[in-house]
């Protein structure tokens, strides 16, 4: 299903966007105002008021109809890399570029246990090593037992922000946090769960489904 086809029509902003969207705004009407006494400070008025329309594009936050699946994508993106882990999982790694609508969404209904924040580097999200940047590690009790995922952050923006916290009962598809700009999502599937998506693969959050069965 394609991200058009998965939206109800209503595009919302991001929580979280205050501290780079506000500043911008601010600068872009404040020199388009300036312009109207001096035509030089158009210099300034037309390149601010193309960033805010980008970063007005890259915050947006549509609502969509949850797809059907028990473990649905928590990330907009491409399939990175697919790999068994010596615990008996699958790691399914999801890409976000910058034009990928950058909320998440639980990818399962139950119980936030845990919300790590751990310290790392910056590589850019599409690097193999970038499992060590910056990064938020989830853990959901769920109906198929404790479900990892982890938001990675890339090498621009630097910044995740959780909007849930340890306790927080939640349901499949509720929005659970923010990536700013560049950055990767991984999402952990338990013993016994084959992955329904492949390398390359375009995803959704909130509609396409990951696990097979």
């Amino acid at each position: 299903m394609s991200d058009d086809s998965a939206k109800t029509g209503r595009v919302r902003l991001a929580r979280g966007v205050s501290p780079w969207l506000f500043p911008t705004v601010a600068a872009a009407v404040t020199s388009a105002l300036l312009t109207r006494r001096d035509r030089r400070w158009a210099l300034a008025a037309v390149p601010l008021g193309a960033l805010t329309g980008a970063m007005l594009w890259f915050f947006r936050d549509p609502d969509r109809t949850p797809g059907d699946g028990r473990i649905l994508s928590p990330a907009d993106g491409v399939v990175q890399s697919i790999d068994p882990r010596a615990d008996g999982r699958t790691r399914v790694a999801i890409f976000m570029n910058p034009l990928n609508v950058h909320v998440n969404r639980a990818p399962l209904a139950g119980n936030v246990t845990s919300v790590q924040h751990v310290a790392g580097g910056f590589l850019p999200a599409f690097n193999k090593d970038s499992d060590q940047n910056e990064r938020v590690v989830w853990h959901f009790e769920t109906a198929l037992g404790d479900v990892e995922m982890v938001q990675i952050a890339g090498a621009v923006a630097r910044r995740i922000v959780p909007y849930l916290s340890a306790g927080a009962k939640v349901s499949q598809t509720e929005r659970i946090g923010l990536i700013r700009f560049g950055s990767r999502v991984d999402i952990y599937l338990p013993e016994g769960i084959s992955p329904a998506v492949s390398v390359g693969e375009k995803t959704v959050a909130g509609v396409t489904r990951i696990d097979r069965g």
